[in-house]
């Protein structure tokens, strides 16, 4: 089998269906389709269950909800095809979405995720995600976040793919892992492209492989609010859970300084947006999760790996400072 779709579903009602519709509608129909529930209390499940007529649809009802990562590792354990996909439950695939995404695996062996152009869904002339990056401050950014998509037209090497809407090769899963349960939600995507790029593998921006998506919509309300309690936890635990894991010793002292800094700026930052205390409880978890962390393992033959990711999160300042000023000369 060629791949195998995976969405991940909690108390998606609104969206859910409309979501499924979009894959199955896809030009190329050799996949299976997964739903993993995480014990919905609304109708998404009821909805998930009705699309079980479908030849190779699963669905997996959890009695807990286990987060996002735990819940994607279920369908990348049980799945069977060449290529493992993520789908938000909040996300709606153009039909060739996932041909595209196949296209650009299938070039190059050394590919181990391909990200898709993801719009925003009331904004559809807007970008949400065209590819993942980070920055010596050790903050995670989507690349085009709120900017025009015309923008970002061309393929290209990024740091890590968006999990809402990516491929990942499942031969190179399986010899660098899943996705950590360690982070429940949010940059565990980001985590496991930096293991890849760590290794010498390529994670690619496709932008002819689009969709729109409801940014939060599981974790943020309908209209997908931009902060809340439980995204300032999140950030805090795992924006200090990221470098720490995956920088080699020398390289995390080296980078100490910068990534102080960056965690200064995101204290105040989340402190004037009223959402100072779940921040820093995130950060004093992050601390408690320092000793249950599977750090990859250093190897001297992956030190090129290691410069070309410090080069990465050096480009990576200039690409926030880019996006910044975007940003405002797009507001004035």
């Amino acid at each position: 089998m060629k791949a195998t779709v995976i969405i991940p579903n909690l108390n998606g009602e609104g969206w859910l269906g409309g979501a499924i519709d979009s894959v199955i509608a896809q030009t190329i129909q050799d996949f299976e389709l997964i739903i993993i529930d995480n014990n919905s209390t609304d109708k998404s499940l009821e909805i998930a269950r009705s699309y079980l007529t479908r030849k190779d649809s699963y669905l997996v009802e959890n009695t807990s909800n286990t987060g996002f990562s735990a819940a994607v590792n279920t369908g990348i354990k049980a799945a069977k095809g060449e290529f493992v996909i993520l789908f938000n439950n909040d996300a709606f695939a153009e039909e060739n979405w996932l041909e595209e995404l196949i296209k650009v695996a299938e070039s190059d062996e050394k590919i181990f995720s391909v990200s898709s152009l993801m719009l925003r869904y009331y904004e559809p002339e807007l970008a949400d995600d065209a590819g993942d990056y980070v920055n010596i401050l050790g903050w995670a950014c989507k690349t085009g976040d709120g900017l025009y998509a015309s923008r970002y037209q061309k393929q290209r090497r990024c740091f890590s793919a968006c999990g809402g809407a990516a491929l990942y090769r499942k031969s190179i899963l399986d010899e660098i892992g899943l996705f950590d349960e360690n982070f429940f939600a949010y940059l565990e995507d980001v985590d496991i492209g930096w293991r890849a790029n760590s290794l010498g593998y390529k994670n690619i921006y496709c932008p002819r492989a689009v969709c729109r998506h409801i940014c939060g919509a599981t974790t943020g309300g309908a209209a997908g609010a931009k902060y809340n309690d439980f995204k300032s936890v999140q950030s805090g635990r795992n924006n200090l859970l990221l470098p720490y894991k995956n920088m080699p010793i020398i390289m995390f002292i080296l980078n100490l300084p910068f990534l102080v800094l960056g965690y200064l700026i995101k204290v105040l930052f989340f402190s004037i947006r009223g959402y100072g205390k779940p921040f820093t409880q995130g950060m004093v978890e992050a601390f408690k999760t320092f000793g249950k962390l599977e750090k990859p393992k250093f190897r001297f033959k992956n030190i090129p790996n290691y410069i070309l990711v410090e080069i990465s999160l050096v480009g990576g300042v200039f690409s926030y400072a880019d996006y910044r000023i975007r940003r405002f000369l797009k507001k004035s």
